[in-house]
């Protein structure tokens, strides 16, 4: 029986943090002086959540951070979850998120191995503008071959995540867009959300959707193409129809109704919500001896109390009990 919760939305998608340790600090997401604060798993124990969840139904599995290039095992991780099938017998879909500085020598081993999709978080274009948002130097170039290594290794299409930030990065829209075109990358902008270790956040610095659109139609204008409903992003192409955009927009055009995701911290607490406020410990039942059948009942339990929705802005909101890193991306 596939999972779903209480408000009748299937849910297909696991994110598994493999470390809350990073080889960047950028400024919007950590204070730069806090490093890991979580344990990490034996790869064997996420490999054991994963096949739990995706014997419920799971047909999507995303592996993040901190950074996950940075574990020991992934290829080989990569490769056993390929080796599972969902319900209906297709492969899983296997992806990453990664800041991508590592991303140039690994790239081919991953696809190798079985990874059919990689996201890169990337905030600039500019490479002194990412060398200060990241507080790493020459990463841009890095970051870039890595780009490029993912497309030579058949990781099409490459898509690159920007969180915008009023007043920081929100000049970098156009350059983005030609960005997109010249590489031949789906980039996506993300509204920024309250996510971040310092707690800066503020609907003001937020660079909502309408925005996005109203500023790259400067560069040149954007029509929308079809999409479906569990898609986090709403998709766009330039008008010439060379480029895709996407935009990610949590704070302004809630996707909450469609949310078909959950997700397990690196210490193995299952998080039904970026925003949830509590957390589930699937790693304590795993180290006390649960069944598979025992850890399946579990899941169904969570999972069906899964939040609504978030309550971004609104009166009485309470952050999120972890920040990004220490959530996965």
């Amino acid at each position: 029986m596939f999972l779903h919760d209480k408000h009748g939305r299937r849910i297909s998608d696991l994110r598994i943090s493999i470390t809350d340790r990073c080889n960047y600090r950028c400024v919007y997401c950590r204070s730069g002086s806090d490093g890991p604060q979580f344990p990490e798993m034996p790869i064997a124990d996420y490999l054991r959540m994963a096949k739990v969840f995706v014997e419920l139904g799971i047909t999507k599995v995303r592996l993040t951070g901190g950074e996950p290039l940075l574990r020991k095992g992934l290829v080989e991780m990569v490769r056993d979850l390929a080796q599972m099938r969902t319900l209906e017998g297709a492969p899983l879909d296997i992806a990453i998120t990664t800041n991508g500085h590592l991303l140039a020598d690994m790239a081919q081993p991953l696809a190798d191995a079985g990874l059919s999709r990689v996201t890169v978080s990337m905030d600039a274009v500019d490479p002194e503008r990412f060398a200060r948002i990241t507080r790493v130097a020459n990463g841009y170039e890095k970051v870039l071959a890595g780009i490029r290594a993912a497309q030579l290794a058949g990781l099409d299409p490459v898509k690159i995540n920007c969180v915008l930030l009023r007043g920081f990065n929100d000049d970098q829209i156009a350059a983005f867009g030609r960005f997109a075109r010249a590489e031949g990358v789906v980039v996506r902008f993300i509204e920024f959300m309250p996510l971040e270790e310092d707690r800066v956040w503020s609907p003001e610095i937020v660079i909502t959707l309408d925005e996005i659109l109203r500023r790259m139609a400067e560069f040149m204008s954007l029509r929308e193409i079809g999409h479906t409903g569990s898609e986090t992003a709403r998709r766009y192409v330039f008008e010439d129809g060379i480029g895709e955009i996407g935009i990610i927009a949590p704070v302004s055009h809630p996707f909450c109704g469609h949310c078909s995701r959950v997700r397990v911290t690196s210490d193995g607490k299952i998080r039904t919500c970026l925003f949830s406020v509590r957390e589930h410990d699937l790693a304590a039942l795993m180290e006390a001896g649960a069944s598979d059948d025992q850890l399946a009942d579990f899941l169904r339990g969570v999972v069906d109390q899964k939040e609504g929705r978030h309550h971004i802005g609104e009166p009485g909101f309470i952050p999120a009990s972890r920040t990004m890193v220490h959530i996965g991306g």
